[in-house]
């Protein structure tokens, strides 16, 4: 349940382009494109809060989660980011 890993202080990751954020995106979110999420990994491990990802239809935040989950990360796909924004 989403609302549950929000209110653990998740961190919420959009991983779509800088372009696509600034169109919108959740408030509170952070843009770390998924092509950049693995040089900030070291930087997210220590951040030691879940972390839900999303981008424009799932893909991409699943892929993300995957791969932060890897290196040991609770990592959560949310999906659309429109979808993780009805959650708040």
């Amino acid at each position: 349940d989403l609302k549950e890993i929000i209110s653990r202080n998740a961190m919420i990751i959009d991983v779509r382009t800088p372009e696509e954020f600034r169109r919108g995106h959740v408030k509170g979110s952070v843009n770390i494109p998924l092509n950049n999420l693995h040089g900030n990994m070291k930087k997210l491990q220590k951040k030691k809060v879940p972390i839900i990802t999303c981008c424009a239809s799932g893909r991409r935040s699943g892929i993300a989660a995957k791969q932060l989950e890897q290196v040991g990360i609770e990592a959560y796909n949310g999906g659309p980011w429109t979808r993780v924004r009805g959650y708040l």
